[in-house]
């Protein structure tokens, strides 16, 4: 549990935290649980923070790291019990059970809305500091520590204000983070790809899809049943919501890039018998909510620090939704970083941010890596591809020690085993 112990430094704060949602608000709890003041700078006010229509899947770990922060919405998470993995078209198909694993959980399906207002008011409670309506930009500084310029925008006027220099910038917003420029967040990937080319720190892979994302009800109840779907256009995820007996799923359904505009304003009917299609007939839709679809691709810095800055969560690494591994990769980016600084003098010391880095290099490059492989290995229509997968479900469900293996990796990252 998180204890006072930052509070006499609340005042002086060592790290600018950049990026006021939920893996920036995490990060500076965690500093402060660590006794390392922060604090954060966000560039929408708090209210527009708040109105994230996400649905997130969390893993045991992720749930186990916001317990210890104080910021664990228990009422508004939904349990997984178990998760089907299945390909459409073909034989071989995995079941995962949170009791052969002795968990209470496989993962927690919450509203990203609910998440931030739990969080944002951790944050509160801690007193640390929230600036909104802050944009950033990097700046020399006399004594090489992290300078900082906020560029604080109104209605009215805009102004510059000249903030302290930090110890630390950590960059914690929702994209990747290029050196020179903070205004990538919400580009398509094309566009990125084209800026990444003067920015070699930055390396993208345009998977040519989107997401579509909504919330749909079903004629039987779900049982704490999350499902995942392989198709020939791209992964389908029905993510459980509220009471066992409830009707509701959080769906994610990726498609071609050049079939997204028109899916997302399908009349509803049409939309239904869409999903139908790709998912089949497990379950039996009968309505949705208004569609939101984003565009998918990966994107990543090779290198996740600098001098006095460093790069965690999205700001990092953006992945493919397939198996929710983003936003829990980006909690365990913030644990680790809070316990690599808690005992350093200086956070912004070039050691101390090394020794974070390699920390978590094996578990960065395993979720980037399995993300992006079952993306590959399940978008391929190669013959002897897809009789290899539907051996691979099978097989992963023969094969208890394999199926352990890859439910802990997806719970707990690399510090599974």
């Amino acid at each position: 549990m998180i204890s006072g112990q930052a509070s006499q430094n609340n005042h002086n704060p060592k790290v600018a935290v950049i990026g006021g949602g939920p893996t920036g608000m995490a990060l500076a709890l965690a500093l402060h649980a660590h006794g390392i003041a922060a604090e954060i700078f966000e560039a929408r006010t708090r209210q527009e923070v708040a109105q994230d229509t996400r649905v997130l899947a969390l893993s045991d770990g992720s749930r186990q790291i916001l317990e210890w922060l104080n910021a664990w919405p228990s009422s508004a998470a939904t349990a997984i019990g178990r998760i089907h993995i299945s390909h459409q078209g073909g034989l071989g198909r995995t079941l995962l059970h949170a009791s052969e694993l002795k968990v209470p959980a496989l993962g927690y399906v919450l509203p990203a809305s609910d998440l931030i207002n739990t969080l944002d008011a951790a944050v509160n409670a801690a007193g640390i500091a929230y600036v909104e309506q802050t944009f950033f930009s990097r700046d020399a500084h006399p004594d090489n520590r992290s300078g900082i310029v906020g560029a604080r925008k109104t209605a009215l006027e805009e102004s510059t204000t000249p903030h302290q220099p930090y110890a630390l910038t950590a960059w914690a917003e929702g994209a990747v983070k290029t050196a020179n420029t903070d205004t990538s967040a919400g580009l398509p990937i094309s566009a990125l790809q084209t800026h990444a080319k003067t920015q070699p720190e930055i390396k993208t892979y345009d998977y040519a899809q989107h997401a579509i994302i909504c919330q749909v009800y079903t004629v039987a109840p779900h049982h704490h049943m999350a499902w995942e779907r392989f198709t020939e256009q791209g992964p389908v995820a029905l993510l459980p919501l509220g009471i066992p007996s409830g009707k509701a799923y959080a769906v994610v359904l990726t498609c071609p890039t050049a079939d997204a505009a028109h899916i997302a304003a399908l009349p509803e009917a049409e939309f239904l018998a869409l999903l139908q299609a790709r998912f089949g007939t497990r379950h039996r839709f009968v309505s949705a909510t208004p569609r939101d679809s984003f565009s998918l691709g990966l994107r990543y810095r090779q290198t996740t620090v600098g001098e006095r800055q460093v790069w965690l969560g999205n700001a990092a690494q953006t992945l493919h939704p397939v198996a929710g591994q983003g936003f829990n990769l980006a909690l365990r980016d913030v644990w680790a970083l809070a316990r690599t600084l808690q005992h350093a003098a200086d956070p912004g010391n070039a050691e101390c941010l090394s020794a974070y880095a390699k920390q978590r290099a094996l578990d960065r490059r395993g979720a980037m890596g399995f993300t992006h492989g079952l993306i590959n290995l399940f978008s391929s229509n190669l013959p002897l591809v897809q009789h290899a997968r539907g051996a691979g479900l099978l097989a992963l469900d023969l094969l208890p020690g394999l199926k352990q293996f890859v439910a802990r990796r997806m719970m707990y990252g690399a510090r599974a085993w």
